[in-house]
């Protein structure tokens, strides 16, 4: 990799189960892949595909969470996706996780349809025309829609997954209307999981789990939700059995 050494960071995930490389500047993995992770019901011999990875945050989350899980992540940057691979040796997971540059708005020889038992995804948060962009390329890819907007990562998510297999997404609660009526297409018994931000004051949560299954009939099911601080800003518990001991959400 070509960037200097200065460019990048070493953090922990996941309880320092994890080790992440990743750039000083931009977007910053945090606890949005290890609580997405954490939301993933895959058992050992199945297939997820990690969509929009970056350099792996989330992969690597499951990898460790879920042992005997095989994990594909894709990307459109090259860049990330050589951390990516560096990850997952340095977490000495390579055996089970691949990393691949793929555009999901192309077609790609190692993304078949219903290929996957499970996909997650932490898409753009931001629709092109509402956000303010961010001066730092990274940050504005990972957080604004590019030419894959909502629909298209909720059809190439839902393409992607088998018949009765889950599509994950954590994303803004603000676009919860708009992320509804895009994964219906397609999936069934979606839950709807809010992450409460907690601490002093009640607060609207800002981010929401959601999952639901292709071909799925069952309710729509919006659950209690996780709150993430203490009044004293410290994380609550329950927090801390996702983001630090590999504990699993509850849908």
């Amino acid at each position: 990799m070509d960037e200097d050494a200065d460019d990048w960071t070493e953090n922990r995930l996941l309880g320092g189960r994890v080790m992440v490389r990743q750039p000083r500047r931009g977007y910053r993995a945090a606890i949005d892949p290890v609580l997405l992770a954490a939301a993933v019901v895959a058992a050992p011999g199945e297939h997820v595909l990690d969509a929009g990875c970056g350099v792996g945050a989330a992969t690597l989350c499951l990898a460790q969470r879920a042992d005997g899980v095989r994990i594909t992540g894709i990307d459109q940057d090259p860049v990330l996706i050589a951390q990516a691979h560096a990850n997952a040796v340095a977490n000495a997971v390579e055996g089970r996780v691949q990393f691949l540059i793929a555009d999901l708005l192309e077609p790609h020889e190692a993304l078949r349809p219903a290929g996957f038992d499970h996909v997650i995804a932490n898409p753009p948060h931001l629709a092109a025309d509402t956000a303010q962009p961010a001066r730092d390329p990274g940050r504005r890819a990972a957080a604004v829609e590019g030419r894959a907007q909502l629909a298209d990562w909720a059809a190439f998510c839902i393409r992607s997954v088998r018949p009765g297999g889950t599509v994950t997404w954590l994303h803004r609660a603000d676009r919860l209307p708009a992320i509804v009526s895009a994964l219906s297409q397609g999936l069934g018994s979606l839950a709807v999981y809010p992450l409460w931000p907690g601490g002093s004051a009640a607060k609207p949560a800002k981010r929401i789990l959601i999952t639901g299954r292709r071909g799925a009939r069952g309710p729509f099911r919006l659950l209690p939700g996780l709150v993430l601080h203490r009044p004293d800003g410290q994380f609550t518990a329950e927090a801390e059995a996702a983001l630090r001991h590999a504990g699993a959400i509850a849908w």
